[in-house]
């Protein structure tokens, strides 16, 4: 059987490989995958937050994809995609003596192909909400980072009207060019009616549908529209059209550039499940996370990627020198009052002024947009050159402001920090167009929408910030007194285990020289 075949291969390589980082739970891994491959069951499985950020569990998936007889696809974003090519493979073909032939690509090599093709999730996904055939049905797939799934889906379908698509639509409908200038004129009006906010999107109001509406009923005896057009009225009628709403639930919205007086037009559903379950039905799928629930089920996120029978494997964390130490202060005032701002930032000096001895990168997580420029201006005039907001060239003693998006994308290629401070928790804002729109529509289906919605993305985002600092054995200091003061704060920390609580401040929590683990 190709379980056994698997373990036993990968077993004798991982005891070649002197000096080889360790994981403990690579034969599971492997033998997992190979089954999904032998009975094409799909599987999702959850690697844990550190094992995430390191990577290491790659190995077990590609032993098992070079030793399956038949054809494979691994669907990882480019930067996974090199590292397999470059280090996973080369290390384990002369190994396994696989001689399976590696390709990469949007488009299969082939009928007769039967080697493992490396594509990227914007072209599988693409693939599968489309009628081309790049990608045959039936080919067991290996989607590796589902963490991110639900945004490269949504991004996959979003339909956008950008300011050229409306001179593209006055050139194939010249008969009907005031009526769209009209149109374009009343929606600018109406559009730049709101006001400002961090994230230069609003939800469309009645009103501009209305617009849209009104310009959609007046160019239906256009035959041939440009595409992108086609497409965003195709789910325009779709979402107007006489349904309950928890079932349509469609986000529309626009994004406005003041300075130059324009705006696009955006559209995408809110739930992802009807439009992904039939893909699931194509072929076998393993899925790959890091930290997507606590339950080994992860019902939630399957629930919104309609997922539905799949086998669910849950690796515990590898807590054996992974501890953080944990500040969580009992005192400092709750984030949505007006103290905390001025109580944050004297805690953030204080924190940098007892680490200042220590050398290592300080990472200041601020997820709210005017306060993450305002700590950057702050601390810079302090710290002076040290201080970078959503920069990576960075001192060997630097402090970064940043994102909790910029953090993510970034932490990969930068040192693990000795001290990551946190402002909040990494709630999605109701401030946020978008996210206001997903909430209504679980208010809408009587659901709860801070624990379906909120919570899990909260929880999942801070599980993936905080893995560099378990490696460069560095300090937390979160500073949302939520933790403590909430019923869900119980849930915080428990995800965040293993942890040691801090109580208190004092230099000598930096003292000990920095003990990174090889990578």
């Amino acid at each position: 059987m190709i379980e056994a075949e698997v373990h036993l291969s990968l077993h004798n390589f991982l005891r070649s490989q002197a000096g080889f980082p360790s994981w403990p739970h690579h034969l599971t891994m492997a033998r997992l995958v190979a089954r999904a491959l032998r009975v094409g069951r799909s599987a999702l499985i959850q690697v844990g937050a550190v094992s995430g950020y390191q990577g290491r569990y790659r190995t077990s998936f590609v032993a098992s994809a070079l030793m399956w007889h038949g054809p494979v696809i691994i669907v990882a974003p480019e930067a996974v995609q090199q590292r397999l090519l470059q280090v996973e493979i080369p290390r384990l073909q002369p190994w396994l003596q696989a001689n399976k032939p590696i390709r990469t690509g949007e488009v299969w090599p082939g009928s007769d192909f039967q080697g493992i093709l490396l594509t990227s999730p914007e072209a599988w996904l693409k693939a599968q909400f489309t009628s081309t055939n790049n990608f045959p049905p039936g080919i067991p797939t290996i989607i590796d980072g589902v963490d991110d799934l639900e945004d490269w889906v949504r991004d996959q379908l979003t339909q956008v009207i950008q300011p050229h698509d409306w001179d593209q639509l006055i050139l194939a409908c010249p008969n009907q060019a005031e009526i769209i200038r009209s149109a374009r004129a009343q929606l600018t009006h109406e559009l730049f009616q709101h006001p400002a906010n961090p994230y230069d999107c609003y939800l469309m109001s009645l009103t501009e549908i209305d617009i849209l509406g009104d310009l959609h009923s007046q160019l239906k005896s256009v035959s041939i529209l440009p595409d992108a057009w086609k497409n965003f009225w195709q789910e325009f009628q779709l979402s107007n059209e006489n349904v309950p709403a928890s079932c349509t639930s469609p986000l529309f919205w626009a994004t406005i550039t003041r300075r130059q007086g324009l705006f696009s037009l955006h559209y995408a559903p809110t739930e992802l499940a009807n439009s992904l379950a039939p893909i699931w039905q194509r072929q076998p799928v393993v899925l790959i996370g890091s930290a997507l629930e606590p339950e080994t089920e992860a019902p939630l996120f399957r629930q919104r990627l309609g997922l539905h029978e799949v086998t669910c494997l849950k690796f515990s964390n590898d807590t054996q020198g992974s501890a953080i130490q944990l500040y969580v202060p009992h005192k400092l005032p709750l984030p949505n009052t007006p103290e905390f701002q001025a109580a944050f930032i004297h805690k953030v000096r204080t924190l940098i002024c007892l680490s200042a001895t220590a050398l290592g990168l300080t990472v200041v997580l601020v997820g709210d947009v005017p306060l993450k420029a305002q700590v950057g201006a702050i601390l810079a005039s302090e710290f002076g050159s040290r201080v970078r907001v959503e920069k990576t060239c960075l001192d060997e003693n630097g402090i970064l402001v940043s994102g909790w998006e910029f953090w993510r994308s970034h932490q990969t290629v930068l040192p693990g920090p000795h001290l990551l401070i946190i402002a909040t928790l990494p709630l999605p804002s109701l401030e946020n167009p978008l996210v206001a729109g997903r909430v209504a529509y679980y208010k809408r289906s009587h659901q709860d929408w801070f624990r379906l919605f909120l919570l899990p993305a909260a929880l999942n985002e801070l599980q993936r910030a905080i893995a560099p600092v378990r490696q460069s054995h560095g300090i937390v200091a979160l500073l949302d007194s939520r933790v403590v003061n909430r019923s869900y704060g119980a849930q915080v920390l428990a995800v965040l285990s293993p942890l040691a609580r801090i109580n208190y401040l004092d230099p000598s929590l930096f003292s000990h020289p920095s003990d990174e683990d090889s990578t």
